[in-house]
C-alpha cells in the first residue's frame, strides 16, 4: 500500500498484489506442459461469452455469467482452434511479463508487438477478455488497458492511479469546456458536490450541452458519454461515480432501439462481459429522455421523426425479450409505444421545435419535475 496527498490530504491506497495473477497463468501453463509430457495434445476451456443461455439476470446486479455456464474448448491440434491456441499462449506471455515488472500496455500495444501474428485488431481485444473471464480476474488486474474513447466533464475532481490530479470543472482555466478522456486506470479520492449524473449517448449532443455549461447553469452534475456503445471505461467510470456519491444516474438517449440498448448495457451490462457485471453495471440509471412518448407530449413535427426500418424493428422485438424488462414495466410501455408508432427520433429532432429546446426547457423541465422512468 501506498501514502499520496490529495489538496494536502494524505490519502492511503491498497496496491493490488500481483502474485495471486501470477499464479492462475502459471497454473495454465503448467496444466499445457502436464499434457504434453504425457503425449497429449494440450487444450484451454473458455466460458462461453457469446451465448444468452449462459447468462442469468438479477435486478441489483444485471446480466451475470452463471457458474455453470457452457465452455468453449480451444484445441492445440485443430486446425480450426490450432491458430487460437497460440493467439492466447501468446498474449498470456505479454500478460505475464507486463504483472511481472508492473507495467501497463494497451490492448493496441499488444497487436502492434506482433501484427502479422494477430492479424486485427480485434483478435487481440477479444482474447483479452477470454483470459481475463478464463482466469476470472478484471482486465485492469492484468495490466491491459483500453485506448478510452469516452468523455466526462463537470463537477469532479479525482486522482489517477499514477497519482495524477485531475479536474473536470467546466471552469478551468486550462481548457474552456475542460472535457477529459475518461482513464484507462482506476481513479481514486473522488470530490464532487454534483447533483446527478447524465449520460449522454452521443458526443454531438454532449459537446452542445458543454456549449451551454449546462454542468453549472441548472445545478452542479458530471456529464459523461461514451460515444455511442460505451467502452469498459466509460462503463468503469459511471459505476465508481456511483459507488462513491451514490447520487442519481440519469440517461439521455435516442428514442431509437439501438439508444435503448446503450443505456441497457450502461444499466444491467451486456452478455459478452457477465463475468465483470459486479464492477460494471449500475442498476439503478434512470430513462430521462428521449421517451417515445415525449415525441406525442411535445408534438414534435413529423419531419423530425423517422420511420423505423426492419432491423429496428428486429431489434425492438429482441429488446422487449429482454430478461431485465420484466422488471421495467414503464420502459416496456414506452418501446410498445415505439412499436406502435413505426417512427424513431434523435435528441437533436428537439431542435425541430425550438434551437436551444434541449438544453433551456426539455432537460430542465425533466429534472425539475421527475421526468424520468
Amino acid at each position: 500500500s501506498v501514502n499520496i496527498y490529495l489538496y494536502g490530504r494524505p490519502i492511503h491506497i491498497n496496491v493490488i498484489p500481483f502474485q495471486e495473477v501470477l499464479i492462475l497463468i502459471e497454473k495454465v501453463i503448467l496444466e499445457i506442459v502436464t499434457s504434453l509430457s504425457k503425449d497429449e495434445a494440450p487444450v484451454l476451456v473458455l466460458p462461453n461469452r457469446s451465448s444468452w443461455a449462459n447468462v442469468s439476470f438479477d435486478n441489483a446486479v444485471g446480466l451475470q455469467m452463471t457458474s455453470g455456464s457452457s465452455v468453449t474448448t480451444v484445441r492445440s491440434n485443430c486446425s480450426s482452434s490450432v491458430t487460437k491456441f497460440g493467439h492466447i499462449l501468446k498474449v498470456l506471455s505479454t500478460i505475464y511479463k507486463l504483472v511481472q515488472s508492473n507495467v501497463y500496455a494497451t490492448k493496441r500495444d499488444i497487436y502492434y508487438n506482433d501484427t502479422q501474428l494477430f492479424g486485427s485488431q480485434r483478435t487481440v481485444d477479444s482474447i483479452v477478455d477470454d483470459i481475463s473471464c478464463m482466469l476470472k480476474v478484471p482486465r485492469r488486474r492484468l495490466h491491459v488497458l483500453a485506448t478510452s474513447k469516452g468523455f466526462i466533464s463537470g463537477d469532479l475532481c479525482y486522482l489517477e492511479e499514477d497519482s495524477t490530479k485531475v479536474d473536470c470543472h467546466s471552469n478551468s482555466t486550462v481548457n474552456p469546456t475542460n472535457t477529459k478522456y475518461i482513464p484507462p486506470t482506476s481513479q481514486h479520492h473522488i470530490v464532487s458536490s454534483a447533483k446527478f449524473v447524465l449520460i449522454v449517448e452521443k458526443d454531438a449532443t454532449f459537446q452542445k450541452l458543454l456549449d451551454y455549461d449546462f454542468c453549472t447553469k441548472l445545478c452542479p452534475c458530471i456529464m459523461i458519454t461514451g460515444k455511442g456503445v460505451p467502452d469498459v471505461n466509460s462503463r468503469l467510470m459511471v459505476r465508481k461515480l456511483w459507488d462513491t456519491l451514490h447520487i442519481p444516474i440519469f440517461a439521455l438517449v435516442d428514442a431509437d432501439p439501438y439508444g435503448i440498448e446503450i443505456m441497457c448495457i450502461y444499466k444491467y451490462g451486456s452478455v459478452a462481459m457477465s463475468f465483470e457485471a459486479h464492477s460494471l453495471t449500475v442498476p439503478s440509471v434512470m430513462w430521462l429522455g428521449l421517451l417515445p412518448s415525449d415525441l406525442q407530449r411535445l408534438r414534435v413535427p413529423e419531419d423530425a421523426l423517422i420511420p423505423l426500418t426492419q432491423r429496428d424493428q428486429n431489434k425492438l422485438t429482441s429488446l422487449l425479450k429482454r430478461p431485465y424488462l420484466a422488471c421495467q414495466p414503464a420502459w416496456q410501455r414506452e418501446m410498445e409505444m415505439m412499436q406502435r408508432s413505426k417512427v424513431k427520433a434523435e435528441i437533436q429532432s428537439l431542435a425541430s421545435i425550438a434551437p436551444d429546446f434541449l438544453s433551456r426547457v426539455y432537460l430542465p423541465n425533466k429534472l425539475r419535475y421527475g421526468g424520468w422512468i
